[in-house]
């Protein structure tokens, strides 16, 4: 895993939560929600292949 997936999560983050923090001060609490609920779909996309390497390591070390 290189070190810049973790500083675009952390990007991701922030900006989520900028634009939440926006967003609910106007009174658009249901952007705010989907807003945040974009992040962290976008982030479980950049993650899924990173959990199956994982998941196809741990089998070959057990041997399953």
């Amino acid at each position: 895993m290189s070190i810049t997936i973790i500083f675009k999560i952390a990007a991701v983050g922030i900006l989520v939560s900028v634009l939440c923090q926006v967003l609910k001060h106007s009174g658009r609490e249901e952007h705010a929600f989907l807003t945040s609920l974009a992040g962290l779909l976008l982030v479980l996309f950049w993650i899924i292949p990173y959990i199956s390497e994982l998941f196809n390591t741990i089998r070959d070390l057990f041997s399953l």
